[in-house]
């Protein structure tokens, strides 16, 4: 059990700590009378900076000294002895990104319209969410407090944009010089504090693919396992890049990029036990090639990136046609409706939905929305906004419109345009429904 003891004491209100957003009934958080709003500034005298800095800290202690600040100024020292493996039961804030310091050539950020929401003009840089989401970071401004944090709380793994060894190719890319753009001793550091490293390379046409690929490929297979993967994905162009230094990517650069990569695995595969540099989807399916099978991925260790996505969801969907097959939807007819994706998936989908009609007897159509905000190179789902589908609305049919659920934020229901689920309802005039492949599947169980 645990004991705890108030010393109050009024001090100035200020931004320190991490703040509690919920704390759950009946928790230890509860029990210690912890609210909404209360200020966890230090754990055992240690600072606590965020959420992660309070999970380490607590982390194996059963004997804890909380500094807490409430939001009327008063100080609460609390001290603890709680049962090993404990939770508190509370929910802090979420993290404030760190900013980019970089100027890359290629930034998404560079193509959005002038309009766009503020949100979207934010480039995050941030090893904290590189660790608990996948975001890549480039370490090229990584401070040496970011840096001990790191190895100490062991966020690993980390997600590293590599895009280059190549020196001069990299700050060429990323906008920085040399020497901030040599990330070699830092990446040695966490990999020698035992951080797995999964990294990353944005292909742009002209400037870090061919024998510059190739090098980075053997570079970074050098230091597996500690490099765990290379994800390679290829520049996304919108209407809005306009720097002559970018070439568009094209078909024929795929395939030849495809050759070639795969040349690379086939040594990496027989020395590594894994293929360790896999393309994105999109560079298969622009190059109108079939994606590789299941075992070319391994453990999928960059699926988020669209690396292995189009196969998983393959498998995904064949489990969703034999439960179907099983224990068949009743009355699947009355499913008739548009599933929209990006042009690049449609003809695949196309070719799943197509079959999964003929099982059930749903009438399902796919629509390939063009996306008319970015501009026709952008061709993939999740980049779908409200104009985009209301440009498209002389194609769909049916009572109900699916949309990827990837195509709007994850904590509201908001498009990259800033259009509302709602309004886009609206100006349809049909239920709007964003999905994954989860969702859409409970579509059919509850037929």
């Amino acid at each position: 059990m645990y004991e705890f003891a108030v010393t109050p004491a009024v001090t100035q209100i200020r931004r320190r700590g991490v703040a509690i957003t919920e704390v759950a009934p009946e928790s230890l958080g509860a029990e210690l009378e912890l609210e909404a709003g209360d200020r966890v500034v230090r754990v055992n005298g240690r600072t606590v900076r965020d959420y992660l800095d309070f999970r380490f800290q607590t982390g194996g202690e059963t004997e804890l000294t909380l500094d807490v600040l409430k939001p009327s100024g008063e100080e609460w020292q609390l001290e603890i002895e709680r049962d090993e493996g404990e939770d508190f039961g509370v929910t802090f804030e979420h993290i404030v990104p760190r900013q980019c310091a970089n100027e890359c050539l290629f930034c998404f950020c560079k193509g959005n319209p002038p309009d766009a929401r503020p949100a979207l003009f934010f480039r995050d840089e941030d090893v904290r969410l590189s660790f608990l989401y996948g975001n890549y970071t480039t370490l090229s401004s990584i401070t040496e407090d970011e840096m001990r944090r790191v190895v100490e709380q062991r966020l690993s793994p980390q997600y590293v944009s590599v895009h280059a060894t190549d020196l001069k190719v990299r700050a060429y890319l990323l906008g920085v010089d040399e020497e901030r753009a040599d990330i070699s001793a830092k990446m040695r550091r966490m990999m020698d504090a035992g951080v797995e490293i999964h990294a990353q390379v944005v292909l742009c046409p002209g400037i870090n693919d061919g024998e510059i690929l190739g090098r980075t490929i053997r570079d970074l297979a050098a230091e597996y396992p500690r490099v765990r993967s290379v994800a390679i994905v290829p520049l996304g162009l919108t209407r809005y890049n306009t720097d002559e230094r970018l070439t568009p990517v094209t078909p024929e650069w795929c395939r030849e990029i495809i050759k070639e990569v795969s040349a690379a695995q086939r040594p990496l595969r027989a020395e590594l036990g894994t293929n360790f540099a896999f393309l994105g989807d999109e560079i298969y399916l622009r190059a109108g090639l079939a994606v590789p099978g299941r075992r070319h991925y391994g453990d999928y260790p960059q699926i988020e990136d669209g690396v292995g996505m189009v196969r998983s969801f393959y498998e995904e969907f064949a489990k969703l046609r034999r439960r179907l097959a099983r224990r068949p939807a009743r009355d699947a007819a009355r499913l008739r409706g548009s599933v929209l994706t990006g042009t690049l998936f449609a003809p695949v989908l196309e070719d799943l939905i197509g079959g999964l009609n003929e099982q059930t007897g749903s009438r399902l159509k796919v629509v390939a929305v063009e996306n008319k905000y970015f501009g026709p190179e952008i061709v993939v789902a999740g980049l779908i906004t409200g104009s985009c589908v209301l440009a498209s609305r002389q194609a769909l049919e049916g009572d109900f419109v699916i949309l990827p659920q990837t195509a709007h934020k994850s904590d509201e229901p908001v498009m990259l345009d800033g259009m509302r689920l709602d309004e886009l309802e609206r100006q349809l005039g049909l239920p709007v429904h964003a999905l994954d492949l989860e969702g859409f599947a409970r579509m059919f169980a509850g037929g």
